[in-house]
């Protein structure tokens, strides 16, 4: 099982750090961030922004277990050559345990805050099949190779890069896409995704939205001869556990949101232990606890001492 960090306020990094540590004491397998400049209420303006990948960086030495990631990546805060370097340098820091989230970000207000182009949707699809072409590309390329690597992209173009990055993992750090779209999304994670992310489903007490995704993935990567058994599937679950009702209440009210508190997972570690049944049930292998409060270290040791050992030996349930 993982742990989502996305704190309502943002954060310093050595709050970013003792919730990694609190999450890898507890037993979880791995520790992901959001990919974000500016909270949920752009008018918020106690929201401290931090650089995923740089915190990350920083994480991949303070850490000794635990994989780490970003769930997900906007795709123009970066250029995919540059992210290509950055990941491949994080998996050599770490020893081996990054992975990459990468969408095609969503929040335009944040991206005009912070000076980033913002395309129309289908653009941005574009580029992000662009930048995993670029991305994956360069991992793949071999080392002195005389004619290098290079991508002739309409939005990027790469040219006869003959030292490309080197990650650690073979072949390379595992790529998570996911969404709620019908088209695109599934179409471009059966081509690149090692994960393919539900994303977060609101209303969906039975999972059968989640299952339905599920489903669309997998017509995706028959379409093009994959099976689609060589992907994880993995859900975003907000949580609000507590050992007590008043414990469940203050942890559910730190939530960013009504939207946020309906979806959540919001009761004792059994109820919580019920739902992350249901995720698996719908088909999910990997289940990521979507935590807000960044500060309450106690609520990670709770889901890790009465939540964990309850789904860890099941079926896959949450695998990684």
């Amino acid at each position: 099982m993982r742990v989502l960090m996305e704190p309502r306020h943002g954060a310093r990094y050595e709050e970013i750090r003792a919730l990694a540590l609190a999450t890898e004491a507890a037993g979880f397998d791995a520790f992901f961030r959001s990919d974000h400049l500016m909270g949920v209420d752009p008018a918020d303006l106690t929201y401290r922004p931090t650089d995923c990948w740089t915190t990350l960086g920083g994480l991949a030495r303070d850490t000794d277990r635990v994989r780490l990631g970003a769930l997900v990546g906007a795709a123009m805060f970066r250029q995919p050559g540059i992210l290509a370097n950055i990941v491949a340098s994080l998996d050599d820091m770490s020893g081996g345990r990054v992975e990459l989230g990468l969408g095609t970000g969503w929040y335009e207000r944040e991206h005009a805050a912070f000076g980033v182009p913002f395309p129309p949707r289908r653009e941005r699809f574009d580029r992000l099949e662009e930048q995993l072409a670029v991305i994956t590309g360069l991992w793949r390329a071999g080392f002195g190779d005389e004619a290098g690597f290079s991508f002739p992209g309409q939005h990027y173009r790469v040219e006869a890069n003959r030292t490309p990055p080197r990650p650690t993992q073979d072949p390379h750090p595992p790529i998570i896409i996911g969404g709620s779209g019908p088209r695109r999304t599934p179409a471009i994670a059966a081509r690149h995704a090692d994960e393919f992310n539900g994303a977060l489903v609101t209303g969906d007490r039975d999972g059968a939205q989640l299952r339905e995704r599920f489903a669309v993935f997998a017509r995706a990567c028959e379409a093009i001869g994959r099976d689609p058994a060589t992907a994880r599937r993995s859900a975003v679950l907000p949580v609000a556990c507590g050992a007590t009702a008043a414990e469940t209440r203050h942890r559910a009210a730190v939530m960013g949101s009504e939207l946020m508190r309906s979806t959540a997972a919001t009761g004792s570690p059994a109820e919580v232990t019920d739902r992350i049944g249901a995720l698996a049930d719908a088909g999910a292998d990997t289940v990521y606890l979507h935590i807000y409060d960044i500060h309450d270290l106690d609520h990670i040791a709770l889901l890790g001492a009465e939540v964990l050992p309850h789904v860890a030996g099941e079926k896959e349930r949450t695998a990684r």
